[in-house]
């Protein structure tokens, strides 16, 4: 236990610069509490206490702002970086070193019974805001961009952006959308270039409008 607890604090002083001593994460850090909560909870239902578990849920929800059902299972290394909003469904399999940000949503799609909620890999990085939805598999090293909607498996070493989301980088090389196809380069940013497209097509636009209307000119003339 007290190996785990301390490779809990590791991962956070790791992970977030903001964290000026090991003490005071112990004291204040409410992802670390909620982690440590849930593991409590996780034990009791797993010994068949679930009343227990689930009461030991809520008051970790009311305490931290973080929301995991008990049954959820969470490998170690795991680090929660503010924390307030996040949701995290019963079948949730978490594995190790893995990082979530404010708002990440672990969630289901429906009613269905059985695995309804994404397993994500190990060394996976969710960004504030995203939503992971249905029983889906991230895989290792992904990295989900923020205010993502991901609702298909993502293979290993990708970045997925946008809503639904999509890959832009696999194994180092940016994603040709069109194409399907990988090239070398950095990671794209896809709202600016459709702010660049729609640039193009209103220049393209006035141009023509201005040229109508300089051939109106001249007719009447």
């Amino acid at each position: 236990m007290f190996r785990r607890m301390k490779r809990d604090i590791d991962a956070v002083m790791a992970r977030d610069p903001a964290a000026t001593s090991r003490f005071m994460v112990f004291l204040t850090s409410p992802g670390l509490h909620a982690i440590w909560r849930h593991r409590r909870a996780h034990w009791f239902y797993k010994h068949n206490r679930k009343n227990l578990a689930q009461l030991i849920s809520f008051f970790n929800r009311a305490w931290t702002g973080v929301e995991i059902h008990p049954a959820a299972e969470i490998a170690e290394g795991f680090f929660i970086d503010h924390g307030m909003g996040i949701v995290i469904g019963e079948t949730t399999v978490i594995g190790e070193n893995v990082t979530l940000y404010k708002g990440v949503v672990l969630g289901g799609t429906g009613k269905e019974h059985g695995k309804r909620h994404p397993t994500l890999g190990h060394n996976v990085v969710v960004s504030s805001n995203a939503i992971v939805l249905g029983s889906i598999t991230i895989g290792n090293n992904v990295k989900i961009g923020a205010g993502s909607v991901v609702l298909n498996d993502v293979p290993d070493n990708c970045t997925v952006v946008g809503v639904p989301g999509r890959i832009v980088v696999k194994d180092g090389s940016r994603v040709n959308q069109d194409s399907g196809e990988v090239e070398d380069g950095k990671l794209s940013d896809p709202i600016y270039e459709c702010i660049c497209d729609l640039k193009k097509r209103v220049e393209f636009l006035e141009a023509a409008w201005e040229k109508e209307k300089d051939h109106h000119g001249n007719s009447s003339l």
